[in-house]
């Protein structure tokens, strides 16, 4: 299996009394344990064999935590997609520069070396990006009576995860309609206007699948993308808010 360079976008806060309660108001620097998720998440990487160079980018706190165990540190920019740009301008400017990067948020708490090295060898080479997606059956098996939310499709109940694999010529070029994306992901008519009334329409009729939605990102990013399906549900258990904490306390860690 190649091996990758990884970046990790570390710049997510919480609000109180949700920080009061975890300790920190940055995602990536609650504790398990003894543990941040972000010291977690680099030393799974590491278990892997398959990732290489690791680049974390965030705030002061972040980058103090993060020093003793990633490759590099970076000042985090002004949202999540200029993040994950500015690692992988600071990654492509180093010798032997990546063709691909595995791009992978720092609030997954039930990471384990296996399952991401499950999760790689099922995203396809000749796709540009993949993204993991979960059903909500899965979902509830693995993590029963806790919460998260799903894209109702015709063909079933999905959600994706946070852990990409993304080539580097496809991600530099569709960075400006991801920024599109990321400004809109919480307005109704902004995400409206860039998806099209087609899109749309499918979508309230039930009627849109998995498969329009790759066409989808393929148009308007302008490559090709791959939704993996069973992919390993703890990649889209994240740490959203502080029921996902409390519920992810009453787990036992992997």
């Amino acid at each position: 299996m190649p091996v990758f360079d990884a970046i990790l976008p570390a710049g997510g806060k919480i609000p109180e009394p949700f920080a009061g309660r975890a300790g920190t108001d940055v995602k990536a620097l609650i504790k398990f344990g003894e543990e941040t998720i972000l010291h977690r998440t680099v030393r799974v990487l590491r278990d892997t064999g398959v990732i290489g160079r690791i680049v974390v980018i965030g705030g002061d706190k972040v980058r103090a935590d993060a020093s003793s165990v990633a490759d590099s540190v970076l000042e985090e920019a002004n949202s999540g997609p200029e993040n994950i740009l500015k690692g992988l301008k600071y990654l492509l400017a180093l010798p032997d520069p990546p063709s691909k990067v595995f791009v992978i948020t720092t609030d997954l708490p039930f990471l384990t070396a296996e399952l991401l090295k499950t999760y790689i060898a099922l995203c396809p080479a000749n796709k540009d990006i993949s993204v993991p997606l979960v059903s909500k059956a899965e979902w509830v098996e693995a993590y029963p009576n806790s919460s998260a939310t799903f894209a109702k499709l015709a063909d079933g109940d999905w959600t994706i995860g946070g852990a990409y694999l993304i080539d580097v010529k496809a991600l530099e070029s569709a960075m400006p309609e991801i920024e599109k994306v990321f400004q809109n992901r919480k307005s109704i008519l902004g995400m409206a206007k860039l998806l099209g009334p087609k899109f749309l329409i499918k979508f309230v009729t039930k009627t849109l699948t998995v498969q329009d939605v790759e066409q989808k990102i393929a148009s308007m990013l302008g490559c090709t993308g791959a939704a993996i399906r069973n992919s390993p549900t703890a990649l889209a258990y994240d740490i959203d808010d502080i029921e996902d904490y409390e519920y992810a306390l009453t787990q036992t860690m992997p």
